[in-house]
């Protein structure tokens, strides 16, 4: 481990009851002012690695710091370095969007003067300045995932958890918001976020840990993780009933057994050949009279080192009833945020 990390976890785990291990022995060290992408799907424990260390769940087993405290056994003093924005925008839409930091400011147990010099500055930081009076309920989604980034800002925290911080939101609006992340940790935040959008953990995060069944299975950069699953991939997309014969004749042509991206409905095998293997690919499949719908041939993705790291794709959550997204490990993972309490200035 990295002993000027700010972030750091040893060996820690979390069982809920007798059949979930919702986090089995994981270790992270991030360093100060960096972006910390946790990668995984829907279950993987990413939501539970963020609450263990935001201290809203103690592990069976294992330590974590925060800025060398130690999140275990200070609590107290680990919440006044960090903040948390949820899997979905905690904030009531009866007050403005002024009202509601201010009231979080306060929750933060800062002096009033203090919550109120803090939240105008974090509403001018993430562009909200010009609408900090309207009533949120006339928000966007947005503007309301803007909103909730600068409640958790309003204690300047010298460490920030996002927890899938882009779910349910525009196209437009997550680019917004991947600029106003970029800023923050350009001013010194460091952040550590959970994520399913590989193209957001690619274009954000300085390392990226990719998280399965609770264990982290694989870390490094993007670049870096796209280059241990090899170079060149071939995929290719077959007519449902060919497609367990075309596998067949790829596993003989690359020695290991395609992986199947069910969302596309694609065939991917390593083309360490390049150029040859794809010219062997299309010979074979025309030798068995398989037809393919389409077939590509491409450097690694984050979409293929997901694949063949965890033998599937990462697949978007699916909204609950409240519209929040949740992880599905265990009820802990899900509902608002909860106030922390940060000592007087």
């Amino acid at each position: 481990m990295n002993d000027s990390s700010i972030i750091r976890a040893e060996h820690v785990s979390k069982r809920f009851g007798k059949d979930t291990q919702a986090l089995d022995d994981v270790s992270i060290s991030i360093d100060a002012g960096t972006i910390y992408g946790l990668l995984g799907p829907n279950g993987a424990g990413k939501t539970t690695l963020i609450r263990v260390l935001a201290t809203l769940l103690k592990p069976d087993a294992g330590s974590a710091w925060i800025a060398g405290i130690n999140v275990i056994d200070d609590p107290v003093t680990t919440r006044t370095k960090i903040g948390l924005g949820g899997q979905y925008a905690a904030i009531d839409e009866f007050l403005t969007g002024r009202e509601n930091v201010e009231m979080i400011g306060r929750l933060y147990n800062l002096l009033p003067d203090v919550a109120k010099e803090n939240t105008e500055e974090v509403l001018a930081q993430i562009r909200l300045d010009d609408a900090a009076d309207r009533q949120v309920g006339t928000y966007s989604g947005g503007m309301r995932r803007r909103l909730d980034l600068a409640a958790s800002l309003v204690g300047k925290p010298d460490v920030l958890f996002l927890d899938e911080p882009t779910t349910g939101i525009d196209p437009r609006s997550r680019v917004d918001i991947w600029d106003l992340i970029r800023d923050l940790v350009s001013g010194g935040t460091t952040l550590l976020m959970t994520t399913q959008y590989l193209e957001e953990a690619d274009y954000l995060a300085d390392r990226i840990g990719v998280i399965d069944h609770g264990r982290l299975i694989e870390e490094g950069t993007a670049d870096e993780l796209k280059d241990r699953i090899g170079g060149t991939v071939v995929e290719v997309a077959l007519p449902v009933e060919r497609r367990a014969e075309a596998a067949a004749l790829l596993t003989a042509i690359s020695g290991d057994e395609p992986q199947l991206d069910t969302n596309r409905g694609v065939l991917v095998i390593q083309a360490p050949d390049g150029s040859r293997t794809l010219i062997d690919v299309v010979r074979r499949l025309d030798e068995a009279g398989i037809q393919p719908n389409d077939i590509e041939m491409h450097k690694p993705t984050l979409d293929d080192v997901f694949l063949t790291l965890t033998g599937h794709v990462a697949a978007p959550s699916a909204p609950n009833g409240n519209g929040a997204v949740t992880e599905g490990t265990s009820p802990a993972d899900t509902g608002p945020r909860p106030p922390f309490r940060r000592r007087r200035r």
